[in-house]
């Protein structure tokens, strides 16, 4: 893991987008496609506003969430609703988004389907998470039932999670998906999501999931 400090989040978006733009190049240098997962939420949003406009062969790209709410993409919450809206504009319309979500009551019962449209984009080329104020990341909440499973060596591409903190049901990229990417950027703001983080590194995932997916990790930061 390393950790790269900034003054303020608006060098932190400028410079975490062309990092992300700059492994993009190289990963559609050595293959027909690349692909690159993201998060929902806030946090990411002035990193996709400057990303969408990176001269790049974004038909080449296929994106898609770390994770998602049960919703469909339309509903506020949707997580490909948010990264549509805000990074699949400008130049990277041209990218393609892959949804987590398929129309079913349970997540369990077209998950084999929407794992099938991901296993093509295994191992992640580049992947980019944020972490939440308990030290979650994705949808991989300390308590939830399912962790376990997520957590796991083991573990599918994508994994149910029932968080008893979170209003809906979700899925999530399991931690070895998610530690598989070829390139790995965490982004976090504030003095209490730094102290967060630094304590997570001696606490077990089941504690703070963070912990889970930090090998490897550049860790982008700003008051």
């Amino acid at each position: 893991m390393r950790f790269i400090d900034y003054p303020d989040r608006d060098l932190l978006a400028i410079d975490v987008a062309n990092r992300l733009a700059g492994d993009l190049k190289n990963a559609l240098l050595r293959n027909d496609h690349a692909s690159f997962a993201v998060p929902g939420g806030t946090t990411p949003g002035p990193v996709f506003d400057v990303l969408c406009a990176a001269d790049l062969d974004w038909s080449r790209v296929h994106v898609f969430p770390t994770d998602e709410r049960w919703v469909p993409q339309d509903d506020p919450r949707s997580n490909a609703g948010l990264i549509a809206a805000r990074l699949l504009t400008g130049r990277a319309a041209a990218a393609r988004l892959l949804p987590l979500y398929a129309p079913s009551d349970r997540p369990e019962d077209v998950l084999p389907e929407v794992t099938a449209e991901l296993v093509p984009e295994l191992p992640i080329s580049v992947l980019l998470l944020g972490m939440g104020a308990d030290g979650h990341v994705a949808s991989l909440f300390p308590g939830a039932p399912e962790l376990a499973q997520a957590l796991a060596a083991d573990a599918p591409i994508l994994v149910a999670q029932t968080p008893p903190s979170q209003p809906e049901r979700r899925v999530s990229l399991s931690v070895p998906a998610l530690t598989g990417a070829m390139s790995k950027h965490l982004i976090i703001t504030g003095s209490d999501k730094r102290a967060r983080l630094e304590a997570a590194m001696s606490e077990p995932p089941e504690d703070a999931p963070v912990a889970a997916v930090l090998d490897g990790m550049i860790v982008h930061w700003a008051p």
